[in-house]
Order: C-alpha cells, then sequence, then structure tokens
C-alpha cells in the first residue's frame, strides 16, 4: 500500500449548488406508439403530448399483452422517459416533503445500531438508479419500479426493504409524489442532513406498471476488480473521476453479511457524510480475507472493511489519482459527488427546460 498519508479534515458543510445535469435524449425511430399501454410517459419523440392524465391501473390490466408488444415494438430502439410536471407542487411543498423525511430520520435514529436510516436511503436512491442501461434507456429512477416484487426481491438489493418501509408513511402524508420522486428524494435529504453537500433535485418521475421493471442484475457484483468496475459504470454513463466520485458514499453506512455477503463499516463516522472513504483507503493497513460467509474483503486493524471493488480504486493507477485528490480535498469530493449524483438519479429521463430545479435547505438552515 502507499505510504502516502493523509489527515481527515474537519467536518463541514459544502453548499455545492450546481446547475442542470446531463440529461438523456435518446429518440425513436417509430413513427406512433399510442397502442402501447405502458404508462403515459414513456413516449416517442413525436409523441410528447399531454398524456398527465393516464391511469397506471388501467395500464397493468393489459399487463403481459403490453409487455410482449413493448418488447416488440422497442426491441430496436431506446424509449424516452418525459419528465411531467406541471406547476401545481411547488417547491415549498417538495420542502415539506423533505422536511418530514429528515424529521423521521431525526426522530428515528436507533437503527441499525444508532447508524440510523441515512445510509440506507441514499443505498435506495442509488440502487433504484442504477439499473439504468444507456443503450436501451430502460431501468433507472423514473419508474419507481423498486416498489414491486421483481426489483425488491433482486438478490443486490437485500435489506432496501427496511428504507421503502420507513419511507411509505411519507408517500401516505403526501400521497401525489411519485415513488421514483420519493425514493430520489430520499437519498438527497438523508445526504444532506449528514453533513454532505446540497444535491439539486428535480421533480418530474411518473409510476410506471409492473412490467416496465428492468431485469435484476443490473447492480454492481462487489467481488470484482478495476476493469470491472470501469465496464460497469460504462453502462451509466460515467467517466473515471465520477466513478470514484460517486463511490465516496460508501463513508456512510455498513455492509451486513445477512444482506450482502459482507460485513463491516467502511470507517468510524458511518453516519456522517465525508471523505473519510477516502482517507481509510489510503492510510488503513488492509488485510484480504475471507468472512463468515467465504467472500473475500479487506479488513482493517480498526475494524473497518473495504469490498474488492472499492480496493479496485487504489489498485488502478488512473482511478488512484483522483482517491488521493479527493482524500486531500474533501470540498473537491463534495462537489464533484453533488454533481455525479444528480446525474445517476436522473440518467434516462428527458427533462423539460421549464422543469425547475429545486435545492432544499436543511434542518438546520430552518433551525428546525
Amino acid at each position: 500500500m502507499s505510504t502516502l498519508r493523509y489527515s481527515l479534515p474537519l467536518l463541514r458543510k459544502s453548499a455545492v449548488k450546481q446547475g442542470s445535469r446531463l440529461n438523456s435524449k435518446a429518440f425513436i425511430w417509430a413513427t406512433a406508439a399510442t397502442a402501447v399501454g405502458i404508462g403515459a410517459s414513456v413516449l416517442t419523440k413525436d409523441k410528447f403530448g399531454d398524456n398527465n392524465n393516464s391511469n397506471n391501473n388501467s395500464n397493468n390490466q393489459n399487463g403481459n399483452s403490453n409487455d410482449r408488444f413493448y418488447k416488440w415494438f422497442f426491441g430496436a430502439a431506446p424509449v424516452v422517459h418525459v419528465a411531467q410536471y406541471d406547476g401545481k407542487h411547488t417547491k415549498e411543498d417538495y420542502q415539506k416533503v423533505y422536511n418530514a423525511i429528515a424529521l423521521k430520520l431525526r426522530e428515528e435514529d436507533e437503527y441499525d445500531n444508532y447508524i440510523g436510516y441515512g445510509p440506507i436511503l441514499v443505498r435506495l436512491a442509488w440502487h433504484s438508479s442504477g439499473t439504468w442501461d444507456k443503450n436501451d434507456n430502460t431501468g433507472g429512477s423514473y419508474g419507481g419500479t423498486y416498489r414491486f416484487a421483481k426489483e425488491t426481491n433482486d438478490p443486490s438489493n437485500n435489506g432496501l426493504q427496511n428504507a421503502k418501509a420507513f419511507l411509505d408513511p411519507i408517500h401516505k402524508q403526501f400521497p401525489w409524489i411519485s415513488h421514483g420522486d420519493l425514493f430520489t428524494l430520499g437519498g438527497v435529504t438523508a445526504i444532506q442532513e449528514l453533513q454532505g453537500p446540497y444535491i439539486p433535485w428535480r421533480p418530474g418521475r411518473v409510476d410506471l406498471p409492473e412490467n416496465m421493471t428492468p431485469d435484476n442484475g443490473r447492480l454492481p457484483d462487489a467481488a470484482q476488480d478495476a476493469n470491472y468496475v470501469r465496464h460497469y459504470f460504462e453502462r451509466l454513463n460515467m467517466n473515471d473521476r465520477e466513478v470514484v466520485a460517486l463511490m465516496g458514499a460508501h463513508a456512510l453506512g455498513k455492509t451486513h453479511l445477512k444482506n450482502s455477503g459482507y460485513e463491516g463499516p467502511w470507517g468510524a463516522a458511518s453516519n456522517t457524510f465525508s471523505n473519510e472513504f477516502f482517507v481509510n483507503l489510503l492510510n488503513e493497513d488492509w488485510k484480504l480475507e475471507s468472512n463468515d460467509a467465504n467472500n473475500k474483503q479487506y479488513n482493517s486493524p480498526k475494524g473497518y472493511m473495504m469490498l474488492p471493488t472499492d480496493m479496485a480504486l487504489v489498485q488502478d493507477p488512473k482511478y488512484k489519482v483522483i482517491v488521493e485528490e479527493y482524500a486531500r480535498d474533501q470540498d473537491a469530493f463534495f462537489k464533484d459527488f453533488s454533481t455525479v449524483f444528480v446525474k445517476l438519479l436522473e440518467n434516462g429521463i428527458d427533462y423539460n427546460k421549464n422543469i425547475p430545479t429545486f435545492t432544499f435547505k436543511t434542518l438546520d438552515d430552518q433551525d428546525i
């Protein structure tokens, strides 16, 4: 391991307010798709009309036939997920949703031995977005499909049922918000409330029917090397810097043997968003060992752990340069993380220029 040492800086809020992010501009060569009962907002570029009132329940009644038609009709071309926002609900309305999530995080802090629900909300936002495939524009956060059994039961999502159960009462309180918007806003709230950067966020995701759930197996395999990491994130349209920044979210939470097959925290401050992940990657005395599930993980004398895909960031020279930068400069990490997290959450969604971007105040900002 490198002998270069870095000290963990004082934790502080970095108020990064970024502008609009890269949006997918996928198109379809077909000229009509009105027969496809898969939700009003899965459209061709020439069908961007006013379809906001489509009922997903009625769409589900035609589930199997629609699914077969969808696979035939769209098999050769990507779909377009159009963000839907009519302005009825304002920033103040979404701030109320944010506050409800944040207050629940504060009140239910005993979860996971007082780590709290914050890290698992970030994981839900990540996993519900990480199913996106740039090749056909399927998956991603748009349709809120984690609420269906197929995605819930993906082995890579073990344990996330607790995050959804945490958010279910919020959805009952604010039934007008889509599940895709709620799952992503939950992650944004958690990062900001855990002393991370501000994350600009846009509404407009639309609940899609069950037959739009992406196939299992689209989430990353933690046992792999740097070549796998780079290839995996290419599907999410991310470059090396974005990959390293996004993986810095492993400063939060811990692994659980029963869920992932790995055990232990990445660091000491599991409920504080910081650059500790990068500092620990470089500074700890890591040893590759087998855990009780017979999976290989890197352990340190302090009781921290790293996944093989984590350690790949210091084994690959291109990644390692970025790790060293983020270990030195938490502000640089926060700035880049804010940008790439927005990109992750919005991948595959076509946003009209009139849809606003909201940056929410934390509870501390509001003296709550």
